[in-house]
C-alpha cells in the first residue's frame, strides 16, 4: 500500500479523484453493470414471490371463509 502511495505522491490531485476513478468505470464497467443487474433482478423476483405468496394465503383464508374451526380438514 504504501507503493501506491508513492506513485500517486506527484500527481495532480484530478489523476487520483478523477481520472483513475473514470478509467476503472471504463476497464470494469461491465462487471458493475451485471453484478448490479443480477441483484437488481434477484430482490425484484424475491419481492415478486414474497407477493404471489402473500395472495395466495389472502386467497386461500378469503375462500375457506368461517371453515377454520372444522378440525377434519386440519394439517
Amino acid at each position: 500500500m504504501d507503493g501506491i502511495r508513492k506513485i500517486f505522491e506527484g500527481m495532480p490531485w484530478w489523476v487520483k479523484w478523477v481520472a483513475v476513478p473514470l478509467l476503472a468505470l471504463f476497464v470494469f464497467g461491465g462487471v458493475i453493470t451485471s453484478v448490479l443487474g443480477a441483484l437488481i433482478s434477484l430482490a425484484f423476483k424475491l419481492l415478486l414471490f414474497v407477493a404471489l405468496v402473500g395472495g395466495l394465503v389472502f386467497l386461500v383464508k378469503k375462500v375457506r371463509g368461517d371453515r377454520t374451526n372444522s378440525s377434519s380438514g386440519d394439517w
